[in-house]
């Protein structure tokens, strides 16, 4: 890819899944030559992995009939597929893709890691549920309940005015948060609710002009699909386009904030983008969760695994704890890092490149090609689901192997 010359070609340039590799791959060269400073790469640790992932997909998955790797997945926690019950209060089809969209937003932005000690009781069930599944069912029933929306006659919605006034108090009630039962990053998520609201009433060519709602998105891409099908990287590209304003103190370019980029001195590029490593982990996991209800509108998603694995704890931790990737300083994971910290960019960045490598081995071992078993089937059947799976059986609660200080807004 060519290098960026202007601010305005940085950005859109590291906005892009394909630099993302890049980036990534330029710091597992580097392992490979066994140059990075904090973590070394056992390759041939990666067969294994390959064969632990695989089992865990026959396991989960007997038919290898895997959906994508989606929020819709945690909806369906404890055996009751939630969204189907609430689907048939919304007769219009287009208006049933909306609010799936605006349900799907909200609750990926909400779901950024718990913490070991928050776990949430759903009322209907009495089921219990922590981390990212007991964010989901928290998240769900905030927005069936009409939590972001701002007309009391259509609570199924996230709109800007409804989102704009949701304050931490909300979000306090409405995920039982106590002394007791802490969340982390708990004031950042409200913080980021809102923000998402000013970022839709500053979009209405996204957003749509009249009560602007993360739904619209369904106009948008219906308008800008062809023959029926969009690319994957075009839903991607609205998100980091429409959404760039709500994420909080990141690195700007010129007068763009960033977002889920960071810095790494292994990255030597000489141009504006020297030392950036993009991963944008929660606005393409939201690009995941877009494609179930995008489908359900009839837009065809083409070019699926031009999105990049997951830089985050479950898959980052698989390769840790299967022993592909070693930290060069053992006491490292003793303590607490941050985002920030070339650390945890450094594993970030090894675990993207890394998940490209065992797709390839574990599609081999279920005999199964790229293209009826895209990456979004590996990380659902699959490696998040291995990596949680290995961590509970290492360290109590299912801790990842790497401490992380956690604002809401990143992993």
């Amino acid at each position: 890819m060519p290098s960026p010359t202007d601010p305005v070609a940085a950005v859109a340039f590291l906005r892009q899944p394909n630099t993302i590799r890049q980036r990534a791959n330029m710091l597992l060269a580097l392992a490979e030559q066994n140059k990075l400073d904090h973590f070394a790469y056992r390759a041939d640790k990666l067969d294994i992995a390959a064969a632990t992932v695989a089992e865990e997909i026959r396991r989960n998955y007997p038919t290898l009939d895997v959906p994508y790797h989606s929020r819709w997945r945690h909806f369906e926690v404890g055996g009751i597929d939630r969204w189907a019950q609430l689907a048939p209060a919304i007769v219009d089809p287009t208006e049933r893709a909306r609010a799936r969209i605006d349900l799907a937003v909200v609750s990926v932005l909400l779901d950024a890691g718990a913490g070991a000690a928050w776990s949430y009781r759903e009322a209907a069930t009495g089921q219990v549920h922590a981390r990212s599944e007991g964010l989901a069912v928290a998240s769900f029933a905030m927005f069936a309940a009409g939590a972001f929306s701002a007309r009391a006659g259509r609570k199924l919605q996230a709109d800007a005015s409804g989102l704009q006034a949701f304050d931490q108090a909300a979000l306090t009630q409405g995920f039982q948060v106590t002394t007791d039962n802490p969340l982390v990053g708990l004031a950042g998520r409200a913080s980021l609710i809102n923000a998402l609201g000013r970022a839709l009433a500053a979009r209405p060519d996204l957003f749509g002009a009249n009560e602007p709602r993360t739904g619209r998105l369904t106009d948008h891409f219906q308008a800008r699909a062809r023959g029926g099908a969009l690319p994957a990287s075009d839903v991607l590209a609205a998100l980091l386009d429409g959404l760039s304003s709500i994420w909080p103190g990141r690195i700007e370019l010129g007068g763009v904030n960033l977002g889920d980029v960071w810095r790494h001195p292994g990255i030597k590029t000489g141009d504006l983008t020297d030392g950036l490593v993009p991963f944008h982990k929660l606005s393409q996991w939201l690009a995941y969760s877009l494609l179930e209800p995008l489908e359900e509108a009839g837009i065809g998603i083409v070019d699926l695994d031009a999105l990049t694995g997951l830089p985050e704890y479950r898959n980052g931790g698989l390769l840790i704890d299967l022993g592909v990737l070693v930290p060069r300083d053992p006491g490292a994971l003793d303590r607490v890092h941050r985002p920030a910290d070339v650390f945890v960019v450094e594993w970030r960045a090894l675990t993207v490149a890394l998940l490209d490598r065992l797709a390839q081995g574990v599609r081999t071992k279920l005999g199964v090609t790229a293209a009826s078993f895209p990456l979004a089937r590996v990380l659902q059947g699959g490696t998040w689901s291995a990596g949680r799976s290995i961590a509970a059986e290492l360290r109590p609660g299912g801790a990842p192997p790497i401490r992380l200080d956690s604002d809401g807004t990143v992993f």
